[in-house]
């Protein structure tokens, strides 16, 4: 029985001292969370770079538009930045393993919050397989305090005057507020 070269990297001949492993993490973020920030710091301890892909996705209909999610992407990662973490946040609008060929990255990261995202994510994950063998996908579970904030809730609560200041940071807070205000005086 031969050993897998995959398995031991063989395969790729990568010298790991001198190449940098480019991660992607992907998501509409809108808005950017708690979560969403407990996965990009985690995930910048296991990539030497992190390239957080906001997606232009308006089949989904997000509240913010690209630009504005992709500011506000910026703006909640600054702090990791000023740590040294490399990160960089980008648009993209065409397939996941697409523009991670495009952009250098051989790892995709994805949270997971609950048994409900596993299912879907397994699906996504064997669909990416099947499209780059080359381009991993690593899951992490949402942090305990992390584990139900979601996007989605966030801006329902938010809409419905609830208080999402531990969900999001002040910034985003403001700006969702905003949003809000737009959306009631636009229904009068």
């Amino acid at each position: 029985m031969g050993s897998n070269p995959r398995l031991f990297g063989e395969e790729r001949k990568i010298d790991s001292m001198t190449t940098k492993h480019v991660g992607l993490y992907p998501g509409t973020f809108d808005p950017i969370t708690k979560g969403h920030i407990d996965i990009i710091t985690r995930g910048c301890r296991v990539v030497d770079k992190l390239i957080i892909a906001v997606a232009r996705n308006d089949r989904k209909g997000p509240l913010f538009n690209t630009d504005e999610r992709v500011e506000m992407v910026l703006h909640d990662t600054e702090p990791l930045r000023k740590k040294g973490f490399q990160i960089e946040v980008l648009p993209f609008d065409n397939l996941l393993v697409k523009f991670a060929r495009d952009v250098g990255a051989s790892v995709i990261l994805r949270g997971l919050r609950a048994v409900s995202d596993f299912e879907y994510e397994f699906q996504m994950t064997g669909m990416n397989a099947r499209l780059d063998a080359e381009i991993e996908t690593v899951f992490l579970m949402a942090s305990e305090k992390q584990q139900f904030v979601s996007s989605r809730f966030v801006k329902e609560i938010g809409y419905l005057g609830g208080d999402i200041a531990s969900f999001v940071s002040a910034d985003t807070k403001l700006k969702l507020e905003d949003k809000f205000k737009l959306m009631r005086l636009n229904e009068e």
